[in-house]
């Protein structure tokens, strides 16, 4: 189904440019379409069915069905795919994605900044160049898809890590960010120490030592280390779980963030003392000032 879909998506694209077609190929490619679909429902409704006489609703037995059917890895790639969409909405806004009150965000974006704008200038350059060379109609509106679509997924994935930097919220504790692909929250209660520490590890965006020190690299560097009381759990971008008892990453201010982090909590305000007031006396009264009467 995956792999049909965007080639029905490519075919619609190029009718709605104007590129002829022949018939056998539109009817080819749309019998292929029902045939998925059709095997796609055939393996499912057994298993929604299932869920509805186990007493779920519906929406929780179609999802539970999509979830047996499709991988993990599928579905998390699709979630984040639109999540950068949605952050591409939100730069556009100039907005950012869910900061609480009283938190303080921290960019981590600097080190890639210039590889992304990079990506998209030869994008921009590969997309005019193929227009340019390639002579078949067909073949020309399916690359113009593909990279006009490969640049917009570009410009989302940075603009997905614009919208939601890391965050040191009001309590003291910590939300670690990659765009959409990560995201880990970890309570002030566990964090014992935090310094500035700037490393360049190898590997990908995710890496795990075996003394459980979890590395959030960007541009292949970090810059601040946070050292907990206890192990946390993370999920990684394709859904593998893990733990980390050391955290790195980067961001572009680490001496803010590290003051951020160790900073103490602030005290607890007690409520306001009422003023004593002094118990009432009776009032003496003056002796009268007025003659008795005459002897």
């Amino acid at each position: 189904m995956w792999a049909v879909l965007p080639g029905e998506l490519a075919l619609a694209v190029c009718l709605v440019a104007g590129v002829r077609i022949p018939g056998a190929v539109l009817l080819g490619a749309e019998a292929l379409v029902v045939g998925v679909l059709a095997l796609e429902v055939y393996v499912m409704w057994p298993l929604y069915a299932a869920r509805r006489r186990a007493g779920d609703t519906r929406r929780e037995a179609g999802l539970s069905a999509v979830r047996a059917v499709v991988p993990v890895a599928v579905r998390r790639l699709l979630v984040h795919e639109l999540r950068a969409l949605h952050s591409l909405g939100l730069w556009v806004l100039r907005r950012r994605h869910r900061i609480p009150e009283g938190a303080r965000p921290f960019a981590y974006t600097e080190p890639q900044t210039g590889i992304m704008w990079t990506f998209v200038f030869v994008s921009v350059v590969e997309t005019v160049v193929l227009a340019l060379v390639i002579p078949w109609p067909l073949v020309h509106a399916i690359l113009l898809v593909v990279d006009v679509y490969g640049i917009v997924i570009v410009l989302a994935l940075q603009a997905a890590c614009v919208t939601r930097p890391h965050l040191v919220e009001a309590d003291g504790s910590l939300r670690l960010r990659y765009g959409a692909l990560f995201d880990l929250r970890v309570p002030a209660a566990v964090i014992a120490a935090a310094r500035v520490d700037r490393r360049f590890p190898g590997g990908g965006l995710v890496r795990v030592d075996e003394d459980g020190t979890l590395d959030l690299a960007v541009g292949s560097q970090t810059t601040v280390t946070v050292e907990l009381t206890e192990p946390v759990e993370f999920v990684r971008p394709l859904g593998r779980r893990g733990s980390a008892r050391t955290l790195r990453f980067n961001a572009d201010d680490p001496r803010a963030a590290v003051a951020a982090l160790v900073r103490p909590p602030p005290a607890p305000t007690a409520p306001p003392t009422p003023a004593l007031t002094p118990p009432l006396t009776p009032e003496r009264t003056a002796p009268s000032s007025t003659p008795g009467p005459p002897a």
